[in-house]
């Protein structure tokens, strides 16, 4: 195949999700602590109805609304008391008409009430004697049985990833754990001669290694499981070796470096060596990313990510986030938070390329202007500084001061 087989970002996409399509979703038990930012692996349904009675939604006097129509400060409606709700605690109490009881927030409405009037729109005469200085209509300050959730009800589908407030609905229905997806597992590996460990000391032209903390936390985020594998030298053996470990340990691989003029031979001609279908696309065309290598072995994705750290985690979050979507079964496009923002200088772009323009948001007046972050993509400051990527079309070329643009916010 060419060396550089360039798509568009849509079609490496496309490419990935034909071979994920025979993806083993393996799927787990997880109790409700462990269940934050996890992809159920089945609907819930509800096995009960939430509330499973008639609450008091104030502190009050639970009564029948009918009672109180009419009523007004001048002329209250005047209404015996004849109990109070114990909290937490079913009521033996019977409401007749005329009748009223006490009833903390939470507290279960007496049978023949169907409406609670608050405590400041209510005053005792004495002991029995109550006065209604405002009317209240049925069911008001009340959930009713089954207002929350239903018996039989779906409330979680499949494929749903779940945030604390779904655990707190988990928890109310009485379900201790889910069965879930597993995550993925993916294998990170840095690459290149000069890459160093961040602590050891560094010598002139080597670097540190930002790239496997920044992909880790990447793959955390988006419901993966991180394996970090280290720096691998750029030499075709040890790159071999390492993938094929990489392959053997994971779901999925994504390295970077070795995707630039320099070491691009060496990187696909290991991919190429280990396996089919191998290298699918090597080239994007955006910016910063466009050497990216696109490959799958035996079935397990190997993404190539540049080694500029801006450039390696722009492409992890267009190419590589919905690859994990994907293999949770979930919507590829999970997670994702853009608004539109004016941008705040006019910003040149090449017809057919995407480009991805770091910013930092402000607020003047009553809008959102995207300020630009400039800097190249081996500078990592320029996405610490930075809020959001900036999107600029294939179709467009470039952007004017003022015009209105898509910010995906980290």
């Amino acid at each position: 195949m060419p060396l550089f087989s360039a798509v568009t970002v849509e079609q490496a996409k496309s490419l990935l999700k034909t071979h994920l399509q025979g993806f083993e979703h393996k799927i787990e038990s997880v109790d409700l602590f462990s269940a934050y930012n996890r992809v159920l692996a089945e609907d819930i349904f509800s096995p009960e109805d939430i509330p499973g009675f008639n609450r008091s939604t104030v502190d009050g006097f639970a009564l029948k609304a009918g009672d109180t129509f009419g009523a007004s400060e001048a002329m209250p409606a005047l209404l015996t008391l004849v109990g109070e709700i114990a909290m937490g605690e079913k009521t033996n109490i019977k409401l007749s008409t005329g009748e009223a009881a006490k009833i903390p927030t939470g507290g279960m409405l007496p049978e023949g009430s169907d409406a609670v009037v608050m405590l400041e729109y209510a005053q005792l005469m004495d002991d029995t004697t109550l006065c209604v200085e405002r009317p209240v209509t049925p069911g008001e300050n009340v959930v009713a049985i089954g207002e929350d959730m239903k018996r039989g009800d779906i409330v979680l589908s499949r494929g749903h990833t779940l945030r604390p407030q779904d655990l707190g609905a988990l928890a109310a229905l009485g379900i201790r754990e889910v069965k879930a997806v597993k995550p993925p597992v993916i294998c990170v590996i840095s690459t290149g001669n000069e890459v160093k460990p961040p602590g050891e000391s560094i010598k002139p032209g080597e670097v540190r290694d930002i790239n496997t903390y920044s992909i880790c936390g990447q793959v955390i985020r988006w419901g993966g499981v991180p394996m970090p594998l280290g720096i691998v030298k750029d030499d075709f053996q040890k790159l071999y070796d390492a993938i094929k470990l990489a392959l053997e340990k994971s779901d999925a691989v994504v390295l970077s470096g070795g995707s630039s003029v320099g070491t691009r031979d060496l990187t696909v001609k290991v991919i190429e060596n280990l396996g089919k279908p191998g290298v699918l696309a090597h080239g994007l065309p955006v910016k910063p990313g466009k050497p990216t290598v696109v490959a799958v072995v035996d079935g397990k994705p190997v993404i190539g990510l540049p080694g500029h750290p801006v450039s390696a985690m722009v492409i992890f979050e267009i190419i590589v986030r919905p690859m994990i979507s994907m293999m949770l079964g979930r919507d590829e496009d999970f997670g994702t938070t853009r608004i539109l923002a004016r941008m705040s200088r006019n910003v040149p772009s090449a017809a057919g390329r995407q480009d991805y323009i770091r910013v930092k948001l402000e607020r003047r007046g009553e809008e959102l202007w995207a300020v630009p972050v400039l800097g190249k993509s081996g500078l990592i400051s320029g996405m610490v500084e930075s809020c959001g990527l900036a999107h600029i079309p294939s179709q467009k070329q470039g952007v004017a001061e003022g015009e209105l643009v898509e910010v995906e916010l980290y």
